[in-house]
């Protein structure tokens, strides 16, 4: 392990070495490149430029956070109209729902009305067909009545002129005579 590390600083350091002269020399490259790296570092410093990084990085990070704060923003409205939403969509299905209900309860209110008058449809037309049938099975009795009463008239008739003789027919006359003055006088 200990070769390894001593490998490797040999390895990073090896550049250092092929300078050649005294350090401190213009003649040394690595010497040269100090300057030059000390010299960008006072010309950035002198034309303030870490501040104008700072400030630059601070305007973005200000301008950052207010983008955060405008999001948080929209996202707090955007929940509440979301949740304004949701409020409306439940009194929406709410609403329907009673809707539905009173729909359900107002078929239900039509169909017992059409059952009533269905029944009191039937009911009466029932009675009209017993008051039809009453009618017509009087009529039919009077039918046969007056058919019976006609049917024994002329049987009468005939019985009476079979069996009726002159004599038999003034007597009759003369009787029916008599009934008539006395109920007259």
């Amino acid at each position: 392990m200990r070769g390894v590390l001593t490998t490797a600083a040999l390895m990073i350091a090896s550049p250092a070495f092929a300078a050649s002269g005294p350090f401190f020399s213009l003649g040394n490259t690595d010497f040269v490149v100090l300057l030059g790296f000390i010299l960008f570092i006072a010309i950035i410093v002198y034309f303030k430029v870490p501040g104008m990084i700072g400030g630059a990085l601070d305007q973005r990070a200000e301008t950052i956070k207010s983008e955060l704060d405008e999001a948080r923003a929209l996202r707090e409205e955007a929940q509440t109209l979301l949740a304004s939403y949701e409020r409306k969509q439940k009194d929406v299905e709410a609403q329907a729902q009673r809707i539905v209900e009173d729909a359900r309860r107002d078929a239900e209110a039509a169909a017992e009305k059409a059952k009533e008058d269905l029944k009191t449809s039937v009911a009466r037309r029932l009675a009209a067909a017993e008051e039809q049938i009453a009618s017509a099975q009087a009529s039919a009795e009077k039918q046969v009545r007056d058919a019976a009463v006609s049917v024994a008239v002329s049987a009468a008739g005939k019985l009476l002129v079979e069996q009726m003789t002159a004599a038999n027919a003034n007597k009759l006359i003369d009787s029916a005579i008599a009934d008539v003055e006395a109920k007259l006088h």
